[in-house]
């Protein structure tokens, strides 16, 4: 009798520390709509990586790509709901919700690294205000290579777009469609092979790096480099599950943050020679705009940031100001 009780005991201690073991391990589901090989994905495998490194496994991040836990369009709801604990979203998607998500998207706004890295110094602020009173934190944001246009035949004119489908990814993107008087269908990225070959579209304004992903050379042959625009993708977690981390592990991950914040942005600077050779080797015709069609996109992307402005109301005025020093 002794000998089973000592038996019982011991399976007791020992589920009890296993048990003890599973509750001082962590596991947040970090969703993303974008595959294993764009470089936004590679850096939150590394940023998840050095966090379970950071905090001896107490922290595990699984990293869910390609849309494979929520579409990217419920990514937002479902951190938001603490259905996923952290995701990736291209910042412009919640253009709908806050003016100030889409402010990179405004042609020729802020088109060069510099003046980017500028825009998000002034936007940032806003952009943490608006997370943080749906109850979620921005840990970091990463831009894309510049945007340009991926169509069958060259463009030399503004002329040259009207009339195709072309796809939109975000409030802003569709209104430019609009502007080109184009048909704009949302495609998100995961989906751009299949939307090109059902002809559900046959052009579209997009980065090097996502028409190194999609194959773009499958379905167009011309990339007009016309660098139209930054737009940035953004990292964030629900702030109820930040604050369950002990303050040791809230540190790590926003000081890891940080980091993966600065290597994002020179993996997208490094990204955007890349794939654009990577688009050269793969038969595509990589031109610079016509004076003609940067001018026009000029012209709109004035009239587009001055109706942002109106509907970002004072506050998006405020910014601007601050953004060009006035």
């Amino acid at each position: 009798m002794k000998r089973l009780i000592t038996a019982a005991t011991a399976i007791s201690l020992l589920a009890a520390g296993f048990a003890s073991q599973a509750q001082a391990q962590t596991r947040w589901d970090l969703a993303t709509g974008y595959g294993d090989g764009v470089h936004h994905t590679i850096n939150i495998v590394q940023f998840a990586d050095e966090v379970r490194a950071a905090t001896d496994g107490e922290l595990d991040i699984t990293v869910h790509s390609g849309a494979s836990l929520f579409p990217q369009g419920e990514i937002h709801r479902a951190v938001r709901t603490g259905q996923a604990q952290a995701g990736e979203l291209l910042m412009a998607n919640l253009g709908n919700a806050n003016p100030i998500f889409e402010i990179d998207n405004i042609p020729f706004l802020a088109s060069d690294w510099d003046s980017s890295e500028r825009l998000w110094e002034v936007t940032r602020p806003a952009v943490e205000d608006h997370l943080a009173s749906e109850g979620m934190r921005l840990l970091f944001a990463v831009p894309w290579p510049p945007q340009g246009f991926y169509t069958r035949e060259s463009i030399a004119d503004i002329d040259d777009l009207r009339g195709m489908r072309m796809r939109s990814y975000s409030p802003m993107t569709t209104e430019l469609a609009v502007q080109f008087q184009a048909a704009p269908t949302t495609v998100q990225e995961p989906e751009i092979p299949q939307a090109f070959s059902t002809g559900m579209i046959n052009a579209m304004v997009t980065s090097p790096a996502t028409g190194v992903s999609s194959q773009a050379w499958d379905f167009v042959d011309h990339y007009t480099d016309v660098q139209a625009w930054i737009p940035k993708n953004m990292v964030f977690v629900n702030e109820r599950s930040f604050s369950r981390l002990s303050e040791e592990h809230q540190a790590a991950v926003l000081e890891l943050a940080a980091q993966a914040e600065a290597r994002g942005w020179e993996m997208g600077i490094q990204e955007t020679e890349d794939a654009t050779n990577r688009l050269r080797e793969e038969g595509m015709t990589v031109s610079e705009p016509t004076a003609e069609l940067r001018s026009a996109l000029e012209d709109i992307g004035e009239e587009m940031a001055t109706q942002w402005a109106e509907d970002a109301g004072e506050a998006g005025q405020e910014l601007l100001q601050t953004y060009f020093g006035e």
